[in-house]
């Protein structure tokens, strides 16, 4: 029988897996037993965003025939080293597409209209509208996307009744085809100046790390709003918790974090005006339900020697 190794990660339904794959399923007490996990052997790793599988792993795991990311982003997997093992790499590229973009534009909202922070305000005791920060009117605003994925597409599609234009910087995507989605195509400087609301959907590269730097909040107005439900390596944290605190940007809706769960003394956790949910934009019944049938196609095409459904091409999809 194939032995297929999981992460502990509750997207995983180790169950659903063992139903579509008749196959072992051991699921590894988090990503640094994983190798203990294998050493009796694996045919597939099914592994969450925390995981790393570089290539020590694939050096170790001779028997291994695919590995299946229980998400989208393979910033976590040595895809090249994989290639050298011709091991096939997996993803789930669409299983929470609309969750995602549900959560970016509620955060967004959230933001704007300062909906948690009139929240404890008037748990605490008050009564007013006028507490906390100017709000502006979502109408004539402009949204920059950082990116223009299938995510971001969907954000724009969402968003098209608050009657707000569209920006987006995306090096891999021209012009043409923003236009089409009635999107302006611009360099990620001029995003930073003219966009009201800036939303991040970029994948982790050297080039986007910590791409929302000093730098990046200081072309940016005191009136812009930042959402990240990307990934937590695209803003320099220290640099965000002072422009909120200096004022210099208005407020952050927060998805992902550079380190999660985040430490006590994470300082963006004590802005009021700074809304932070726990890596959850992902999530529905419907999504989680998607994803594991999504990652068992994946495995069962892998261990039977075919081509994957969602198979990375090391020369090009990695990006």
């Amino acid at each position: 029988m194939d032995r297929v190794v999981a992460s502990d990660d509750p997207m995983i339904d180790a169950d659903l897996l063992r139903d579509r794959l008749d196959a072992e399923v051991v699921v590894a007490d988090g990503a640094e037993t994983l190798l203990d996990a294998a050493a009796d052997g694996a045919d597939a790793l099914v592994v969450d965003v925390n995981t790393p599988v570089d290539s020590a792993v694939f050096d170790a795991l001779e028997d291994l025939r695919v590995v299946a990311r229980a998400g989208v982003g393979i910033e976590n997997i040595d895809v090249a080293a994989a290639a050298d093992h011709a091991v096939p790499v997996t993803n789930a590229p669409d299983y929470c597409t609309r969750e995602v973009a549900t959560h970016t534009v509620t955060l967004l909202l959230d933001c704007v209209r300062g909906v948690a922070a009139y929240d404890r305000d008037t748990r605490a005791g008050n009564w007013g509208w006028e507490r906390g920060r100017r709000i502006h009117r979502l109408r004539g605003g402009i949204l920059g996307l950082v990116s223009f994925g299938p995510i971001a597409r969907r954000v724009r599609e969402q968003l098209r009744g608050f009657d707000v234009d569209v920006v987006a910087y995306d090096p891999y995507v021209d012009a043409e085809a923003m236009a089409d989605a009635d999107v302006e195509k611009v360099g990620l400087d001029e995003l930073y100046a003219r966009a009201d609301y800036v939303s991040l959907h970029a994948p982790v590269t050297e080039e986007t790390r910590e791409m929302v730097d000093a730098d990046a909040l200081a072309r940016m107005g005191e009136e812009t709003v930042l959402v990240n439900t990307g990934r937590g390596a695209l803003v320099d944290e220290a640099a965000l918790a002072e422009a909120l605190r200096a004022g210099t940007i208005a407020a952050a809706g927060l998805d992902v974090l550079q380190r999660e769960p985040p430490t006590p003394d994470n300082p963006l956790l004590e802005l009021d005006n700074c809304v932070v949910t726990p890596h959850a934009a992902w999530y529905s019944e419907e999504a989680r339900e998607d994803l594991n049938a999504t990652v068992a196609a994946n495995v069962r095409a892998g261990l039977a020697g075919e081509t994957p459904p969602n198979y990375i091409d090391p020369e090009t999809d990695w990006l």
